[in-house]
């Protein structure tokens, strides 16, 4: 079968595969990663299969149809985030208004959460492929469209004449060293020069060693709606071969960037990866996101095996917001998780949260300062995004604090992160305003510009990404108001 796999055109560097879908200030863009997993295990079952990331690219809707009506796909998988959802479900029924012969699908943790309200948007659409959407996939891609056919695929919401049927949630893939390397998706179908992560060196590989998260955040969506709250991790082996796949076929590459929601939460598991990195000498270095419980030894051993810098969630630095959001871990421990890295030689990428429940100015205050006292390498202040299916939205709207179910108001006109959350303590507007004024306080800090340019001289090759980096942030950072 062709199959059509579409991150379709909106605003220009829309970054729909974040977690948090916007246009960022840093540049950062994010590779199509669910939808590249799927293409390869499409492929891996014969399958006639286009990658398009129109973000990226740069592409228009009119070269996208194009590209559709050149390829006479007989399904189209069109990704989706809240922010942009009419507009991808607008490009989505155009394309089946031009192949009316097509099997129009959308996924994304947005229609995963809401696909009854997702498909009456649009009758033009055909279904839904909820949660993890792989292998949802391949059932689909054997053609028969048919009601009852359509009834025995598990994990879609699909239309039937005047009808909406759901069928019950696929199981998650248990065996995740059988999906294919994503890096070799990337280097068949896109151009990796194409995507810029600001905290990693360029051009960067992303990829994914695990699935599903055991930490119960009540903010993020990933778990909820995709891949569940239950970790399922590659074989360290298996995490390795591609690390030398990358090497050899990506020499260009510059980073490994391991995206995972949480990558060491077994410390026997990591432990394995960093033995056998070292072992087969692996020279590109890496980033990876962790929790602030990593302990000082096992920290020592990434280091070792070329970990250059840590993402790390801090979100807040109140214990009853933490508790609130259900982070699992509190601010002393967070204290000693720096101290660690610190003493570990590597780098930090901290990121904060704004408006949490509890959320008030002096607790917005208080985390400014501890990130300014981590002075990490780079440091992210984002208002809090709710999405449809986390506890955190459901808390915002049974509390009269949503301010508005009009999605694309989760963006501001330019497409950056905005707020639609107000508590009796602080407005959206503040909010907003607050991660504004913290970017620049944390960026112009006499402290962290001496930091960075003695960083620079003595690492040249972090040159390339900081100022890649700075042409896009500047505009914002030195924007007045």
């Amino acid at each position: 079968m062709k199959i059509l796999m579409l991150n379709p055109p909106f605003l220009p560097r829309f970054s729909r595969f974040s977690r948090s879908p916007a246009v960022t200030k840093s540049g950062t863009i994010y590779y199509p990663i669910w939808h590249a997993y799927a293409t390869g295990v499409l492929e891996k079952e014969g399958h006639d299969v286009k990658l398009v990331d129109a973000p990226a690219d740069g592409l228009s809707r009119e070269t996208c149809f194009k590209i559709a009506t050149d390829f006479q796909p007989e399904m189209v998988v069109v990704y989706t985030s809240t922010p942009s959802i009419y507009n991808d479900i607008n490009v989505a029924g155009s394309i089946k208004d031009l192949l009316p012969q097509s099997f129009v699908v959308l996924a994304g943790p947005h229609v995963s959460a809401l696909p009854i309200e997702s498909l009456k948007i649009d009758e033009r659409i055909d279904a839904i492929a909820r949660r993890e959407y792989d292998i949802t996939l391949v059932d689909l891609s054997a053609g028969l469209f048919t009601r009852e056919n359509l009834e025995k695929v598990s994990g879609i919401t699909f239309r039937s004449n005047e009808e909406i049927i759901s069928t019950p949630d696929r199981e998650y893939i248990e065996d995740i060293d059988s999906l294919p390397f994503i890096s070799a998706i990337y280097k068949k179908h896109l151009t990796i020069e194409n995507y810029f992560y600001a905290h990693c060196r360029y051009p960067t590989v992303s990829i994914f060693t695990s699935r599903g998260c055991y930490a119960k955040c009540n903010y993020c969506v990933y778990p909820e709606q995709m891949f569940g709250r239950r970790q399922r991790q590659r074989s360290p082996e298996n995490i390795v071969a591609e690390f030398q796949y990358i090497e050899k076929e990506l020499p260009q590459a510059k980073e490994v960037l391991i995206d995972d929601d949480t990558f060491s939460f077994d410390p026997e598991h990591t432990k394995r990866f960093c033995e056998l990195m070292i072992e087969k000498q692996i020279k590109i270095p890496w980033t990876v996101e962790c929790r602030a419980n990593l302990n000082y030894e096992t920290m020592v051993m990434m280091k070792k095996a070329g970990c250059r810098l840590i993402v790390i969630g801090f979100e807040s630095t109140d214990n009853t917001i933490l508790k609130n959001v259900q982070k699992g871990i509190s601010f002393e421990r967070m204290k000693k998780f720096v101290e660690d890295a610190k003493r570990a030689k590597i780098m930090l990428h901290s990121c904060f949260m704004a408006g949490n429940q509890g959320e008030t100015k002096k607790t917005l205050m208080k985390s400014l300062s501890f990130a300014k006292d981590i002075n990490a390498d780079t440091c992210q202040f984002f208002p809090l995004m709710v999405y449809p299916g986390t506890a955190a939205y459901e808390w915002a709207k049974n509390n009269g604090h949503l301010l508005t179910e009009d999605y694309s108001k989760w963006l501001t006109y330019d497409g950056l992160h905005n707020c639609v959350v107000s508590t009796s303590e602080l407005s959206a507007k503040e909010l907003v305003a607050f991660c504004d004024a913290a970017r620049k306080k944390y960026y112009l800090n006499p402290k962290y510009l001496a930091y960075k340019f003695i960083h620079m001289m003595k690492n040249p090759e972090e040159i390339k990404k900081t100022l890649k980096s700075a042409k896009t942030f500047s505009k914002y950072l030195f924007k007045k108001g």
